[in-house]
């Protein structure tokens, strides 16, 4: 569990874990004392360990561990729950060294192997699902042997602390195997949340995207048609049609989530793709002095592609690169064939970069770094790319621009082979 994390639900778990630790604590620890004390003796004829003066901390030792209870009940009650464990382990390898050394320091008594809740901590600690904990149950165990002996000057210390190790080992591998599934269930959810979102989405293109589409067509309509009446009468026209040409592009992006589009795999070419897009861009970059060089790696192979869906992904990756850049700069488009029969085309900017963190949410719906984006752009496009069995990555570096590098397989069939 991560303790950073104060999720009710995650402290609502720990608390159970906590609870559970402490009554197999308390319980063992009395009952195999008190096997020890009395009825151990008893069944041998012998006097109990009280009997002598040679019992360490004595009654203290119940006393001081018993302190330990209400000391984790008062933090459970606070809502820190993940404290406790670290209190329970450091205050019994504290109390037990003291206990062991007045016991033993000085006597020629032997050293005798402490309390089966030693084996509790180590065997209990993957139920935690802590890689911190664990450590510091396993070191805290077999340092505490290990200082022992080192201070007693005695061997037997040896025999627990090899029990410890191997016990350890076992933990270890439990801790990781919990810790995998935790981390499947996590990336299962992770998912299953992707897709309801997607589907929350889809719903709601559906409902509006026909609806925004037909009035918009005769806003834009009407707007072409008094530019054209009144060419010099109002500078306002080109920035309403390029205003509705935008909430068109938010509506186009919506339906194809709503509804994927079946894709029609036809030979096309790559130069008419990218010069196509380059056409549609080219407005937008000359307003803000962006200069576009595209490097073609020689004649191209015709690939198998849905042409529209491609153009529809270029135009939203360039459309990026040149807002990226709001006070001009350039952008390098290359395009090349790869070995196994693949196509690269690579989308670079100058723009002032994009955050690691960011990176990792790029393509969630409604996510973006842009003031008046919508996070549907790059979504579709990732998911186009994917239909064509291609990979669309990006890295970036702030300061230095962002890489857009588009990988597809020239023939659908090989891909389907592969």
């Amino acid at each position: 569990m991560k303790e950073g994390i104060k999720n009710p639900k995650l402290i609502f778990e720990e608390r159970k874990a906590i609870i559970l630790f402490l009554w197999l604590f308390n319980l063992m620890y009395y009952s195999f004392e008190y096997y020890g004390l009395f009825i151990k003796p008893k069944l041998s004829n012998g006097a109990t360990r009280f009997d002598t003066s040679e019992t360490g901390l004595g009654i203290w030792l119940y006393i001081l561990v018993f302190v330990l209870l209400p000391i984790g009940v008062y933090f459970i009650k606070k809502g820190n729950p993940y404290i406790v464990k670290y209190i329970y382990i450091v205050g019994y390898l504290g109390i037990d060294i003291i206990d062991n050394l007045l016991k033993i320091l000085g006597t020629s008594i032997p050293f005798g192997a402490g309390n089966i809740v030693e084996v509790l901590f180590i065997l209990f600690s993957p139920i935690f699902v802590n890689k911190k904990y664990f450590w510091v149950v396993s070191i805290g165990m077999i340092g505490k042997d290990l200082l022992l002996g080192v201070i007693l000057q005695d061997l037997n210390v040896l025999i627990p602390i090899i029990i410890y190790i191997i016990l350890s080992v076992i933990a270890y591998i439990l801790v990781l195997r919990f810790n995998s599934y935790i981390n499947s269930m996590t990336t299962i959810h992770e998912e299953l949340r992707q897709k309801e979102k997607l589907a929350i989405i889809g719903q709601m293109a559906a409902g509006i995207g026909h609806e925004i589409r037909n009035p918009l067509s005769s806003l834009r309509g009407f707007t072409q048609l008094q530019q054209e009446r009144y060419p010099n009468t109002n500078d306002f026209y080109p920035i309403m049609i390029q205003e509705i040409d935008r909430i068109n592009s938010i509506v186009n992006d919506l339906m194809y989530i709503g509804k994927p589009r079946v894709i029609k795999f036809e030979k096309a070419s790559m130069e008419e793709i990218i010069a196509y897009t380059l056409s549609i861009t080219q407005q937008q970059a000359e307003r803000q002095g962006v200069t576009v060089e595209t490097i073609m790696a020689g004649p191209l192979p015709p690939l198998d592609c849905d042409e529209k869906q491609l153009k529809q992904v270029f135009i939203n990756l360039i459309k990026n690169a040149i807002e990226a850049m709001p006070e001009g700069g350039s952008i390098e488009i290359r395009v090349k064939v790869l070995e196994k029969h693949k196509m690269s085309v690579s989308i670079q900017d100058e723009g002032g970069g994009i955050a690691d963190q960011n990176i990792l949410n790029l393509g969630e719906p409604f996510f973006t770094t842009k003031k008046d984006g919508t996070g549907l752009g790059l979504m579709v496009s990732n998911q186009i790319i994917k239909d064509h069995n291609g990979v669309l990555k990006i890295e970036s570096e702030i300061g230095k621009g962002t890489g857009v590098n588009v990988t597809l397989p020239l023939s659908q069939k090989n891909s389907r082979n592969n």
